[in-house]
């Protein structure tokens, strides 16, 4: 991990985005939130983040959503995808589109930096 990434964690419940948002500022990293993938998309930070964390169900655009149309736009970062209502098939498709991981929610915050940390080393390895 470099002190210079720069992680966005979009999320449209304000409490799981403070709490994201100081694990991994307590951690080095240098943090982003979102309310919305909207809101993300019309960032500075789009042209700058090192990696995604994203709610999979949010209103308007879902963050499976907001990958395809990433890749859609020839971005390659880094997505890591946080539920409430994990469901295979939605893990399945977050997966093929490029996640690097799939986290239920509530996880353990060794579980997310693994995944971080997997993210930010080797951004073509999916895994978990």
């Amino acid at each position: 991990m470099s002190a210079s990434s720069i992680v966005s964690v979009i999320d449209d419940d304000a409490s799981v985005r403070l709490a994201t948002n100081n694990l991994l500022t307590s951690r080095g990293y240098t943090v982003y939130t979102f309310g919305s993938a909207h809101e993300f998309l019309q960032s500075a930070e789009l042209e700058t983040t090192c990696c995604v964390i994203t709610d999979v169900q949010m209103a308007v655009m879902s963050g499976v959503e907001l990958l395809t149309h990433m890749r859609g736009l020839g971005r390659i970062t880094p997505f890591i995808f946080m539920t409430a209502f994990p469901d295979e098939a939605v893990r399945e498709r977050a997966l093929r589109a490029g996640a690097i991981c799939f986290l239920a929610k509530p996880f353990s915050t060794p579980a997310l930096i693994q995944c971080l940390e997997t993210a930010l080393s080797d951004p073509g390895d999916a895994t978990m």
